[in-house]
């Protein structure tokens, strides 16, 4: 029998554990539900999600049967709104934290293998960037625009997310750099970005993927955050933290507006945690030794 490719044993592992946590498997299939939901809202939104459908007889309408999450008080049905809801909040989270992990991998991959001045003035400057609270920061910056579309919103939380990635990525290409198949690639001449493309960058992303999956829950509350305060995603957009914010100024009559995105957002939360966790776990260097269970082939009776 052949052997199988050096990366196949820690893959392989790593998938296993996933699939033999409960965790995981709970958190997986919730998103998936959450991501179908969203992909489907033009098909299950019963409504347009910014149509005020009778601003007089149905503004402010408890959940019923034509509206099983009731309306608000411009009489856009919230079942809609929280369906094309989830496709913003959810696209924002992804496209944000896509961004964010691919400048801080490569800026901490870049300044670990550098060294010397590159990684003194690169890390300095993340220093400084995290000494500033992000939530501030995003808010000082939103507050001066007067209308910041989605697009622009996703790249300032893009822009404000990848300082602690680059730091995780900087310290584990500070170990790999100086391991013996980096060195070896370095002495047949190998060039900086072959040997970082090649060699390093594929043994430095575990943290970033951990990291990515624990940014987009984060991501999320933050989109949500600054929508609730109005300075987020703009009406008639709707997203979860928009239609929380609907409702803000008539909690205790219009509790329906901050129940069912809340619980939304809550849900969504709580699995990309738990997918993080789990996947934290399953690429903890001591899980991942091989055992000899994986070596020894397991008899069919």
């Amino acid at each position: 029998m052949s052997a199988a490719p050096p990366a196949s044993g820690p893959i392989r592992r790593i998938a296993r554990r996933l699939s033999g946590d409960a965790r995981a498997r709970t958190a997986v299939v919730v998103l998936l539900v959450v991501v179908a939901a969203a992909l489907l809202a033009p098909v299950l939104a019963p409504y347009d999600p910014a149509a005020q459908l009778d601003i007089v007889r149905l503004k402010s309408q408890p959940p019923s049967w034509a509206h099983p999450l009731g309306t608000d008080p411009y009489s856009r049905d919230v079942l809609s709104r929280l369906l094309w809801g989830s496709r913003i909040s959810l696209a924002v989270a992804f496209i944000a934290v896509t961004l964010s992990m691919t400048i801080g991998v490569a800026v901490g991959a870049i300044a670990g293998y550098a060294g010397g001045a590159v990684d003194a003035v690169l890390m300095r400057l993340v220093d400084t960037a995290l000494s500033v609270p992000r939530l501030l920061l995003l808010i000082g910056v939103v507050a001066l625009w007067s209308n910041v579309g989605i697009a622009a919103l996703t790249l300032l939380l893009a822009g404000t997310g990848w300082f602690t990635v680059s730091r995780l990525t900087r310290a584990e290409t500070l170990v790999v750099r100086e391991r013996e198949f980096v060195v070896a690639a370095r002495m047949l001449g190998a060039s900086p970005w072959r040997i970082l493309s090649r060699h390093i960058l594929p043994n430095v992303v575990g943290p970033a993927f951990v990291a990515a999956t624990l940014g987009i829950a984060n991501v999320i509350l933050l989109e949500a955050g600054l929508s609730y305060l109005g300075i987020g995603v703009r009406a008639p957009a709707a997203s979860w933290g928009g239609i929380i914010q609907d409702g803000a100024e008539r909690v205790a009559d219009l509790w329906w507006l901050t129940l069912f995105p809340g619980l939304a957002i809550l849900i969504t939360v709580f699995a990309c945690n738990a997918l993080g966790d789990a996947l934290r776990d399953a690429l903890d260097p001591r899980q991942l030794a091989p055992s000899l269970d994986d070596d020894i082939p397991h008899r069919t009776r």
